[in-house]
């Protein structure tokens, strides 16, 4: 033990001595220049296409992102040309097809431009020279070994072939390699030899053409054009910003921490004297060292074209917010992705391990990715705009009651978007959104509704300290002379609420930080299109034989929807146990493990829904269910494994240590005639503790070969999992952080909670 004690010692001091990693802002004659003039320089969208290629192969490639036909070989090799000669020009050596498969993060391989001519004659080869080459076929897509990926049975090792494909909505962007060079990353969707999506980003791009498609159906209805003419509105798409929740921890720190590295997590650790109950960590001064790194990913993503925009301290300590502008979804998704690589990285270099992890520590507040989702139009009006009087604004209301239905419908199948081993640990713990999943609107759209419902008007928000009125809220008066005037919102915010209206977007809480945005906004983009579909329906069979429906018709579709979703309407305080019991009564899911979350998926009700949108096929859904079910399990495997070789290897003998030296200390202690009182106490206490935890230890290895046994069914070995290792972890974990309490502070081998927590 003494040998890893002093590995912590050691790194607790290089922790303290080392400095901060400079990395010199961009600058021009010597001046720093502005983020705007080296924003999306790394990256090769549609403005570096339109210049790389003649106006008419410009046409055609635009008419192949919008639909209309297939990318032809002139235009695609046009394409691959432009993208390579600008690569190469900024040290590119490599390309690659970035997609996300169903492991939680991304994928790549790397293939180099370098390519080989051979000139034959009469003779045979004549000449073998090397060229740098990149081709269309190259660009549109690639051929990765599928069988090596998730698959969830759709695919064998036998049968190996799958594609990638070159998203077009992406841009291409060039990132650092090693040795000054670069690679270009080639953003993609990856399915299956048949065609099945093999990963996140497919699905997800299906949803958006979905809720597009019945957007347009309903404005079309409600904003009828002239005989003859296109359409008010011609497109629609979701539109998402993702603030992502991390942790930043001493790098030499965590390589001790075995829990840490292999499950992203403490398994065992008591909670420090000191941790986030002085609540003067969030919006706190931000350390040197991780203010360094913050900035230093800002520039890296800046020039990937990723609008951050904000940075500050969570509540919980070394726990950290980054959030960008709102961007489509699609493109959030993948911005998202980026920001976390690149932030891993840059933390990296900056001597820092990012902790990406929901609940990495035990006792303070986990991490989540803040969804913030809405819909827009092609000419920027957003449909979740309430205006300064939503109660007249009938698209308004009805794109709201569009989404309270999805959820009202489908709450379970949004429950299980954002299951995981992981998000488990944080969800309903007084810090995160509960199971169960409502929608809060805030009371003034709360008294919109009630008040179109029951045909009264609207009350009066108006209260004594209101000096003007604003669009989309109020001003208040601060009653400090030398300060301004403050708007005030016309809804609070509700933290506890797993799904909230937030002005003119609903912010979905409840996203766990480590997983993508991809499937859980696929899931709300399908259920939110369903009823848009049912909602224009509505309008159509109330106008009658009308060709529009009329404000009545419109009023009545409203009031019918208002009543019908006014059970997941929810105010109050989510983390109460008065809410769960008054969300039974309104029949509400309350899914509290993970298998139970993931079986939504085949419920009938969702699953139908999904395959009639087209956004899954059955075997899709069977296959998602497979991989999360089989993920869930294995997860809590490598948990319990990796705990149970730590209380055997590292805290048992650390413990043993401990005790052989108070045993010594007392015989030495007798031999002079000293009293061994208070060594003697602390022996009596601790040698409880040692023997309860070899029962734990024991009690762990049944738990871990009863879950084992069941490896021939995911579902049945999920299940088994949540059963008997969740529980079995647990009583293990509290003997040993006891242990951790009274051993000697010489004797303990791993970095404590006090130690990583605060530097």
């Amino acid at each position: 033990m003494a040998n890893a004690n002093q590995a912590r010692k050691d790194a607790i001091r290089d922790n303290v001595l080392r400095p901060s990693r400079e990395v010199p802002y961009p600058t021009k004659d010597g001046k720093p220049i502005y983020t705007s003039e080296f924003f999306g320089e790394n990256v090769f969208g549609q403005a570096q296409i339109a210049k790389a290629l003649p106006k008419p192969a410009y046409a055609q490639f635009l008419r192949q992102m919008r639909g209309g036909r297939a990318l032809d070989k002139n235009t695609a090799d046009a394409i691959a040309h432009a993208v390579r000669i600008w690569a190469m020009d900024k040290g590119a050596t490599h390309f690659t097809h970035w997609f996300q498969p169903q492991t939680g993060t991304t994928a790549e391989k790397h293939d180099a431009f370098l390519t080989m001519k051979i000139t034959h004659g009469p003779a045979g080869i004549e000449e073998t020279r090397a060229i740098d080459a990149f081709s269309g076929s190259q660009l549109l897509q690639a051929e990765p070994d599928a069988s090596s990926f998730p698959s969830g049975g759709m695919r064998t090792t036998f049968e190996a072939r799958g594609y990638t494909v070159w998203d077009t909505a992406s841009p291409m962007f060039i990132q650092r390699g090693p040795h000054h060079t670069c690679v270009l990353y080639i953003p993609s969707i990856f399915i299956s030899y048949n065609g099945d999506a093999l990963d996140e980003k497919t699905v997800l791009l299906r949803s958006t053409e979905q809720i597009s498609k019945a957007a347009l159906e309903v404005l079309a209805l409600l904003e009828p054009a002239p005989v003859g003419a296109p359409p008010v509105t011609s497109t629609v798409y979701t539109t998402l910003g993702t603030e992502q929740e991390y942790f930043l921890v001493d790098r030499a720190l965590y390589v001790l921490r075995p829990d840490l590295k292999i499950t992203g997590r403490t398994l065992v650790g008591a909670l420090p004297a000191k941790h986030q109950q002085m609540e003067d960590h969030y919006f706190g001064h931000i350390p040197s060292r991780v203010l360094a790194t913050m900035s230093e990913t800002e520039l890296e993503l800046y020039k990937l074209g990723v609008p951050v925009k904000t940075r500050h301290n969570e509540v919980a300590p070394q726990q950290f917010e980054l959030a960008p502008i709102f961007e489509e979804t699609s493109l959030a998704v993948d911005h998202n992705l980026l920001t976390m690589d690149i932030l891993s990285k840059t933390a990296h270099r900056n001597n820092l391990k990012v902790l990406f992890h929901e609940k990495p520590f035990k006792g303070v507040n986990g991490s989540g990715k803040h969804c913030n989702w809405s819909l827009s139009t092609g000419s920027g009006e957003n449909l979740l705009e309430p205006t300064i009087k939503p109660e007249t604004n009938y698209r308004f209301l009805l794109f709201l009651l569009a989404t309270l239905d999805a959820v009202q419908r489908h709450g379970g199948l949004i429950r299980a978007g954002i299951a995981s081993a992981s998000n488990e640990h944080r969800l309903g713990a007084n810090e995160a959104p509960p199971a169960i999943i409502s929608v809060f609107l805030g009371e003034h759209l709360t008294e919109v509704l009630n008040s179109i419902e029951e045909s009264r008007p609207i009350k009066s928000f108006s209260v004594p300290n209101i000096q003007m009125i604003k669009l989309g809220g109020t001003a208040l008066d601060v009653m400090v002379s030398t300060l301004p005037e403050i708007s005030r919102d016309l809804t609070d915010r509700n933290r506890t609420s797993p799904f909230a209206f937030t002005g003119n977007k609903f912010e979905f809480r409840a996203v766990g930080s480590k997983q993508s945005p991809s499937f859980p906004m696929t899931l709300l983009n399908a259920a939110v299109a369903a009823s848009l579909v049912d909602i224009a329906e509505a309008l159509k069979q109330a106008a009658g034989d009308r060709p529009y429906p009329t404000d009545a018709d419109k009023l009545k579709v409203i009031r019918q929807y208002i009543a019908s979703t006014k059970s997941v309407r929810f105010e109050g305080d989510n983390y109460s146990e008065a809410w769960r019991q008054e969300a039974a009564k309104r029949g509400l899911l309350n899914i509290t493990s993970c298998p139970d979350a993931f079986d939504q998926i085949v419920e009938e009700k969702n699953s139908a829904m999904l395959c009639k949108l087209g956004v899954f096929s059955r075997s899709e859904l069977q296959s998602r269910h497979y991989i999360l079910m089989e993920r869930y399990a294995k997860d809590l495997l490598l948990e319990a494994n990796t705990l149970r070789m730590i209380l055997a290897q590292q805290i048992l003998p650390a413990a043993y240590e401990y005790r052989a030296m108070l045993v010594t200390s007392c015989a030495q202690q007798r031999q002079i005639g000293i009293t061994t009182g208070p060594e003697l106490k602390t022996l009596n206490l601790t040698t409880p503790l040692v023997e309860k935890l070899l029962e734990q230890i024991d009690n762990l290895d049944d738990a871990i070969n009863k879950a084992e046994s069941e490896t021939h069914d995911p579902s049945k070995e999920a299940r088994a999992a949540a059963k008997y290792l969740l529980p079995a972890m647990e009583s293990a974990r509290d003997v040993a952080d006891d242990l951790e309490t009274m051993i000697a502070d010489k004797c303990y081998p791993l970095p404590k909670m006090s130690e990583i927590l605060w530097f």
